[in-house]
């Protein structure tokens, strides 16, 4: 099966400020399945490293819907770049023929189940794992990541 995982999950260097956030039970499950690294906000031409940027209101449906943008800490709007890496994201799932993905939570572009608002981590999607949702894509957090793709393996042996 493949899997969109954020790539700073396995090791790359590709967070804000130029870190990563190695997982070693993302690692471990990319022994187990076909993933496919990205970096939606690297997708979307942002640099790294590269000012940290949050959500202005709501979530990452808001972001999508139009309601809602994002800036970053220098008060630039970003919002374009967000919504361009998680098209961007949505096109390598598309084309890739991926049929899950695993984010890094707490992120504005990949949070599942937290992102940052306003530089306060809320409940809520980043603008990359709405869209995914949207689409119909499984998506889970680093920590839901081997619960949610087992299920989703059992349920599709018995398809």
């Amino acid at each position: 099966m493949r899997v969109l995982v954020s790539a700073c999950l396995l090791g790359a260097s590709c967070r804000y400020d130029g870190s990563h956030c190695l997982d070693e039970g993302v690692v471990d499950l990319a022994r187990r399945f076909d993933f496919i690294p990205a970096c939606p906000e690297q997708l979307g031409g942002l640099c790294t490293p590269r000012p940290p940027a949050t959500i202005t209101l709501g979530e990452g449906e808001g972001v999508l819907d139009g309601d809602s943008s994002l800036l970053d800490v220098e008060g630039r709007d970003v919002t374009g770049h967000f919504l361009r890496g998680a098209a961007e994201s949505l096109r390598m799932v598309e084309i890739l023929g991926a049929e899950a993905a695993v984010l890094k939570e707490a992120s504005p572009s990949c949070g599942v189940n937290k992102t940052n608002r306003r530089r306060r981590m809320v409940n809520g999607s980043g603008v990359t794992a709405a869209l995914l949702r949207r689409e119909g894509i499984p998506v889970f957090s680093e920590s839901g990541a081997v619960a949610g793709l087992r299920d989703l393996l059992r349920g599709k042996r018995k398809i």
